[in-house]
């Protein structure tokens, strides 16, 4: 049942209507959609219809095992809510498509269904991607990985920890953690969870999360706020207080009709919110908005953290293994040699200085002797893998390869790079008696 003291105040809002409302609720109806990895180039085995407003969402007729899917372990795609994807359409809308050099941070990131949209659509830009939480930052560093880009950094931090990077990022997102009443069809566990206190603490959490992270936003910067959460309090209130305390312009968004978006503005400052209710949108409940910053400055100086470097034998035998593209650099991390574009080598020892840095850049392998241990990030990157034998399975084989069980199928000795409709999976060694499976043990498939 959905809350009564809810319903009561959406009342007034734009675009509610209560019987669809409560109708869309008890259907029991329920949408999939994925948005596909456009470096990964994925076929599109099921049928789908295309999300307007993502060149690469799509609405699935009804919601597979994603888990028993190896296309889905390979980063070929990410489940995420269409709604969620009409950030793609924001940016089209307020940057554009000139995104070179450009530094984004995703403030509240986990799982990661931003980010991984962030990183295609500014795949020659930087990507900070943030998650207070540890044990979330995990299941983020994971999704990150497989989505398998090098132009994203992963970090661990409260927002208050930004504080020396003022006037550093050219794009902010804050995707607030919110009461969650439009994930009410979705997840019916969450109606339990919502109270109106619950909306007053997450929007003084919310307000707080804002008032920490603007002074990293440069002069001319885009910040991008949303919810998931039909609540004024959390969404129209909070674009009045951030355009009352802060010198901010309001992005008006063209939407098209057929879309079924539904255009509000806050009643102070008329800032422009987007809001999206299930029986107009095919999607769940969300609201977005985009603003400009017009004061503050350009970058200034930044403290920087040299970056460990690999020592001429280990550099020697990391290009005997691979060859890195001359656009990137090589650097250490314990053990493990990783490899970022050039260009953000500066802006890396930067975050460095700054932040707690859970991942950065594609892992490249640790070097056991003469040999290099390659590491899963190297097998999910893009970068080129073509001298590598390649061990093409089938499902069944590629299930037990996600599942980490032991294969048996003859091969080149050595190292193989494990593929299922021509993406990679991971890594297995062909030894002359056996094989073994180097598929993370934190990832396999435990279900049967």
């Amino acid at each position: 049942m959905i809350p009564p003291l809810l319903l009561e105040s959406l009342q007034h809002v734009e675009g509610f209507d209560k019987s669809l409302f409560e109708a869309v609720h008890l259907s029991g109806e329920q949408v999939t959609s994925i948005r596909f990895n456009p470096a990964k180039k994925a076929m599109l085995t099921k049928e789908g219809k295309p999300i307007p407003w993502c060149p690469h969402g799509y609405y699935l007729p009804q919601r597979p095992s994603f888990t028993f899917d190896p296309i889905f372990h390979a980063g070929g795609y990410y489940v995420q809510e269409a709604s969620s994807m009409f950030l793609w359409e924001v940016l089209k809308q307020t940057i554009g498509i000139n995104t070179t050099g450009l530094k984004v941070l995703d403030l509240c990131a986990a799982p990661g269904g931003k980010s991984t949209l962030l990183a295609s659509y500014f795949a020659d830009g930087l990507i900070v991607s943030n998650e207070v939480i540890k044990a979330r930052a995990s299941v983020l560093v994971e999704n990150i990985t497989k989505w398998g880009s090098s132009n994203v950094v992963v970090t661990n931090n409260d927002p208050a920890h930004f504080k020396a990077l003022e006037n550093y990022f050219d794009v902010i997102v804050i995707d607030a953690p919110c009461s969650g009443s439009g994930l009410f069809r979705r997840d019916p566990s969450a109606i339990e969870e919502w109270s109106e206190n619950n909306v007053r603490l997450c929007s003084q959490r919310q307000e707080r999360i804002v008032a920490d992270i603007l002074p990293c936003l440069k002069q001319g910067g885009t910040l991008i706020y949303s919810t998931c959460s039909y609540s004024k309090e959390e969404d129209e209130e909070v674009l009045d207080k951030l355009t009352t305390s802060h010198s901010f312009e309001s992005n008006r968004i063209i939407l098209q009709d057929s879309w079924g978006i539904i255009e509000t503005q806050s009643e102070e400052k008329a800032a422009y919110g987007y809001r999206f209710y299930p029986y107009l949108t095919q999607g769940e409940g969300f609201f977005i908005a985009a603003f400009t910053k017009q004061d503050g400055g350009a970058e200034g100086y930044y403290p920087e953290q040299k970056l460990p470097l690999p020592n001429k034998i280990e550099q020697e035998t990391i290009n005997n293994f691979i060859a890195i593209p001359q656009n990137y650099s090589l650097f250490k991390q314990g053990e493990a040699i990783k490899a970022v574009p050039t260009e953000f080598l500066t802006a890396l020892q930067v975050l460095a200085k700054q932040l707690y840095i859970k991942k950065a850049g594609i892992e490249i392998g640790t070097i056991k002797g003469k040999d290099v241990i390659p590491h899963h990030e190297l097998a999910m990157s893009y970068l080129p893998l073509n001298h590598f034998n390649t061990l093409e399975l089938n499902e069944l084989q590629a299930l037990q390869y996600l599942r980490r069980q032991d294969l048996f199928i003859e091969s080149k000795t050595g190292w193989n790079l494990i593929v299922y409709c021509g993406l990679p999976l991971g890594w297995a060694k062909v030894l002359p008696n056996r094989m073994n499976n180097y598929y993370p043990q934190a990832w396999r498939i435990l279900k049967d």
